[in-house]
């Protein structure tokens, strides 16, 4: 719970001032950094990112009545729904940090080896 609203609070004032990329060095490096294991780390990577860009993008569809979003999506195979596309930008929003998450967690345990596995 930790890494995901690390993730997202820092991806949200991040996202300000870089570019929308900077998501993902943002992801690896809290993941790698606060130790979540890997499916852990996915989703909050994909949850953190994914909820940020949702909040955004419906955000920025309602305040200017969905014009912009609709025309976008009519270039894209969403039939013009403008808030389809919104989903979507969440869904590739989510993918890129949680891939990215899931790289840096695995980035530590290929450092610092496997964590250990209680009971054994």
């Amino acid at each position: 719970m930790r890494l995901l609203l690390s993730i997202f609070v820092l991806a949200l004032l991040v996202q300000l001032f870089l570019p929308w990329w900077t998501v993902a060095p943002l992801c690896f490096g809290l993941a790698a950094g606060l130790g979540a294991p890997g499916g852990r780390a996915f989703g909050a990577g994909f949850a953190g990112i994914g909820l940020g860009w949702l909040l955004a993008a419906a955000w920025l569809n309602a305040r200017s009545a969905g014009i912009l979003s609709h025309r976008m999506a009519q270039l894209l195979p969403l039939g013009g729904s403008g808030w389809a596309l919104v989903l979507a930008t969440a869904l590739v929003g989510g993918l890129v940090g949680g891939v990215a998450a899931l790289a840096g967690a695995w980035a530590r345990q290929a450092v610092r080896g496997p964590a250990p596995v209680a009971g054994r």
